[in-house]
């Protein structure tokens, strides 16, 4: 498997799902609660978010293809759909509208919804494993792809696990740079996403 293509694969999952702009928000989702439950939370919602971001990538190509949809169509799609995620990260409306998801409801346990679903495994996770494990050569590039993506939601895990401590270290001010900075890199590889899907189509040259 081509490791430049892991990499792109870890840096795509990695800002689409954003561990570390859902850290303040899994703080909220679980403010008041002792480290047992805030501990409980945060592995359920990782496990549940894998699961089904597997059965996606295993799934979602067939669905495609049993509806009439070609992979080239739906890079093109999945690729506009990371670009608006990607200017909700850059203009902070990503953060705005997950923080009215935690202040509109009360979650006694919040793993399933909202922090697996849609905060963890959302629209643009998903549209996301699709196209990476479609774009993958054989059954073990999938189960790579399936590594990384697993190795993002281990991050995710880590960083609700040491909510408290990241809390206290950067401040609203430095996750609001980071989200920000995560944001325009994933515009960047949106684009390349519909470039790839337009160049299949045969409308867009490609470098090899």
């Amino acid at each position: 498997m081509d490791s430049a293509f892991l990499i792109t694969s870890f840096v795509t999952l990695f800002v689409v799902i954003d561990p570390i702009g859902l850290t303040p928000l899994f703080i909220a989702l679980t403010a008041g609660t002792d480290a047992q439950h805030r501990r409980g939370v945060a592995i359920r919602s990782c496990v549940i978010a894998c699961i089904l971001l597997t059965l996606f990538s295993f799934l979602g190509e067939g669905l495609l293809g049993f509806i009439g949809i070609s992979m080239p169509a739906f890079r093109i799609a999945g690729g506009i759909l990371l670009f608006l995620t990607a200017l909700d990260m850059l203009f902070e409306r990503r953060t705005k509208r997950r923080e009215d998801q935690t202040e509109t409801e009360d979650f006694p346990d919040p793993s399933v919804f909202p922090i697996a679903i849609p905060l963890l495994a959302g629209p643009g996770a998903i549209a996301t494993i699709i196209l990476l494990t479609g774009q993958a050569d054989d059954v073990m590039g999938k189960l790579s792809v399936l590594g990384v993506m697993a190795v993002v939601i281990s991050i995710a895990l880590v960083l609700f696990l040491s909510a408290g401590v990241i809390e206290r270290a950067l401040g609203k001010t430095g996750i609001t740079v980071v989200t920000r900075l995560l944001g325009m890199l994933l515009a960047a590889l949106s684009v390349q996403f519909v470039l790839d899907g337009l160049r299949d189509f045969g409308f867009a040259g490609g470098a090899g």
